[in-house]
């Protein structure tokens, strides 16, 4: 008799977020599955744990519908590749992790090729672009998703769904030690302290950071005691940001990585738009959220979005929690303006925060492995 063959699970991921996500799915499921092989597309996380990876992941991570247009055809051809690949290896299941716009058409494609298929992390289906709930609904045997108003909504429309909470709430302590990371970082305890985080992308930081460090020259002016923290997401960024801060005489510790520690470290934060907002919500820090995208893109949401927020904090808490600043009118004056009595503590955001998080922490990467298992065991 033929030895039993090992579970083939495949996995796509497209981002920074989504292979941390991926990895510890992939954590979850070998501690339950004692012979499993993970094949697909991710980051240096997901290979850690195992995963054959066909392409490096970063050529998936672009952003914006103008923006993607110079790599459509690349992307295109990526994806029908790894759809033939995907065919001939037969996985038991596929995973597509966020990056819906790559993802759902290949479980589409491998669904009715009689492979079962998960998607983990809806896209914004909720805020625009609702009729691809129906491409979900054809091609997605399951959806696992973050946040609970979102199975709220795959509920109303027939999409098999299970709300399995976000990692990161597992990951950070729900009383953050202020105090520890500032020590870390040769912070004074009694300094005033604003982290700076306009984000991960060259686009975003383009867009942001003399933006956010010309914010950073107003508060100085009132507070001479502040002190600024500006995380790097990698060399590039790092780079970037240096040369943003040529010329400029600004109190400011450049960090490699090491966001969360500058969110634990602070006492309010100036961040863009994105997962890094649910961050900041999870350390229980009070915020101003800006974003800027092209010019196009963003004239083409304003007419596509229905929600009326952008930010996590505001969807997860269903209203205006935080302020949202946004293209033209995020403005040095307005974002200090705004930031000002926030590093003076803010106990209305702070509170929502705590009670979001306490939603949020349920043991998502466990909870996302057994609806794997349990989907493959029907």
């Amino acid at each position: 008799m033929a030895p039993p063959q090992p579970l083939c699970i495949a996995l796509v991921a497209g981002e920074a977020s989504g292979d941390i996500l991926g990895s510890g799915l992939m954590r979850a499921l070998k501690a339950r599955q004692a012979d499993v092989r993970f094949i697909g597309v991710g980051g240096p996380l997901m290979e850690a744990e195992g995963l054959q990876s066909y392409f490096p992941m970063e050529r998936l991570a672009v952003m914006g519908l103008v923006e993607v247009l110079g790599r459509l055809r690349e992307l295109l051809a990526r994806r029908k590749a790894l759809v033939q690949t995907l065919l001939q290896a037969r996985p038991d299941v596929f995973i597509g992790i966020d990056a819906p716009d790559f993802t759902l058409d290949i479980e589409l494609q491998l669904r009715h090729a009689g492979i079962k298929t998960v998607h983990y992390v809806s896209p914004s289906v909720w805020a625009w672009r609702q009729k691809r709930v129906l491409k979900i609904r054809e091609g997605c045997d399951l959806m696992l998703t973050l946040f609970p108003f979102e199975a709220q909504f795959y509920e109303a429309k027939g999409v098999p769904v299970r709300f399995v909470g976000h990692s990161l709430a597992d990951a950070i302590a729900l009383q953050p030690d202020r105090t520890a990371a500032r020590a870390q970082l040769g912070l004074p305890a009694d300094a005033q302290v604003l982290a700076l985080m306009p984000g991960s992308r060259g686009s975003e930081v383009k867009r942001l950071g003399a933006l956010f460090l010309d914010t950073a020259q107003r508060l100085l002016a009132d507070r001479p005691g502040l002190r600024l923290l500006v995380p790097s997401a990698n060399g590039q960024r790092r780079q970037q940001l240096e040369a943003l801060l040529e010329g400029r005489s600004l109190p400011v510790t450049l960090l490699d990585g090491q966001s969360h520690l500058a969110l634990e470290a602070c006492d309010a934060v100036l961040i863009a738009s994105g997962t890094a907002t649910l961050e900041a919500l999870l350390y229980k820090r009070p915020m101003v959220v800006a974003y800027r995208l092209a010019p196009l893109t963003f004239w083409l949401l304003k007419r596509m979005v229905n929600s009326p927020y952008i930010s996590l904090p505001n969807l997860l808490a269903q209203q205006a929690v935080v302020p949202e600043v946004l293209q033209d009118d995020a403005t040095a004056e307005r974002l200090a303006a705004q930031l000002a009595p926030l590093l003076d503590g803010h106990e209305r955001q702070t509170e929502k925060f705590d009670a979001i998080h306490r939603t949020l922490r349920r043991d998502a990467s466990n909870q996302a492995a057994d609806a794997v298992l349990q989907l493959l065991a029907r």
